[in-house]
């Protein structure tokens, strides 16, 4: 439970950090907006404003989700980094279509641009403070299991992604210009493209919160699982079944079904279940909720069972070898599923 909390903490000490510098380089860049004119700039202030709405959004998240269970919420609070992300997802959409639209008028209606070689410095140094915002995001994420810090982390590395492309485009039209050439049009037509790149950021965002409200596996999560298992496998596992994973925030709930034989004691059962239980959070750590269901052993099993017992029915055929796919299958695996 200690490591669990520490790394919350340390979730939300970053978080404070993320949102911090996002303000500063939000300000920045609309300074180089309204130095230079470019729709370009512009797109990336207006995602910078999402940085900081949504990063306000997840620090928020990320003190709420630590909090322990209680009766109205028996998982604990995890899932609010759900509804974190989710309104990430939906901030940089509106970004985008705000970025959009704003170009296409500056298509028909341009303004001067002025002082790009000023506004691409600005950029550029931004942008650099936004790929270690981000990367260290997604590290410190991945390491505490939370997906509020992760999805801003992605979104500080997408706007460093945008950023580069719109630098590389200005630079362009600050040569062409230098030139003698009309290149300004190349501004909003990249103000278009890298918002409609932003859009596509927002729908992956919104998928992965569907994926997770849906309860979708976690396929490492059920693989590390699976490897636990067949690491510590022994003959008194007749069989694994029923795998279900349910993430709440940096905390796992897993349940499962074993099968032992069905001339074991009582107490023999509850040992061979503190042992799988152990193996599991051995490898997991504290942030696992593990719940197994013992079932007895029938006549089927014993083809798949290398045990040696008085009650045996058929001679033993082969263990059924766990794998992501059949683990999660509801039924007791027999031989004809090999």
């Amino acid at each position: 439970m200690a490591d669990s909390i520490s790394g919350s903490r340390e979730n939300f000490r970053f978080q404070i950090v993320v949102v911090t510098v996002g303000t500063i380089l939000m300000v920045t860049k609309f300074v180089a907006y309204f130095m230079t004119n470019s729709v370009a700039i512009f797109t990336d202030a207006m995602e910078s404003i999402v940085n900081v709405i949504a990063g306000l959004v997840g620090l928020y998240a990320l003190f709420i989700s630590p909090k322990p269970p209680d009766k109205d919420h028996p998982y604990g609070h995890g899932r609010v980094e759900v509804i974190s992300a989710a309104f990430e997802g939906m901030m940089i959409l509106g970004a985008g279509l705000i970025i959009i639209f704003s170009a296409v008028e500056s298509l028909y209606n341009p303004k001067p641009l002025q002082q790009l070689d000023y506004g691409l410095i600005i950029i550029f140094i931004a942008a650099l403070v936004n790929l270690a915002m981000g990367r260290t995001a997604i590290r410190i994420a991945r390491k505490n299991r939370s997906q509020a810090l992760e999805a801003s982390g992605k979104h500080l590395c997408t706007d460093t992604l945008d950023s580069m492309g719109i630098i590389a485009g200005l630079v362009v039209v600050v040569v062409g210009m230098h030139y003698g050439y009309n290149v300004a049009w190349l501004d909003p037509v990249m103000a278009i493209l890298f918002g409609a790149f932003i859009m596509t950021t927002g729908a992956r965002v919104l998928k992965g919160c569907i994926d997770n409200v849906m309860e979708r596996a976690e396929e490492d999560t059920v693989n590390r699982i699976v490897e636990c298992l067949r690491e510590h496998r022994h003959d008194d596992w007749i069989d694994i079944h029923a795998l279900r994973v349910m993430k709440f925030g940096t905390r796992y709930v897993v349940e499962f079904h074993a099968t032992f034989p069905r001339n074991m004691t009582v107490g023999q059962i509850e040992d061979e279940t503190r042992e799988l239980e152990e193996c599991i959070i051995e490898k997991f750590g504290d942030c696992i909720e593990l719940t197994v269901k013992s079932e007895p052993c029938r006549d089927f099993s014993c083809k798949i069972c290398n045990r040696e017992c008085d009650i045996r029915d058929a001679k033993f055929g082969g263990m059924i070898e766990w794998n992501e796919d059949n683990i999660v299958r509801k039924e007791q695996h027999s031989p004809n599923d090999e």
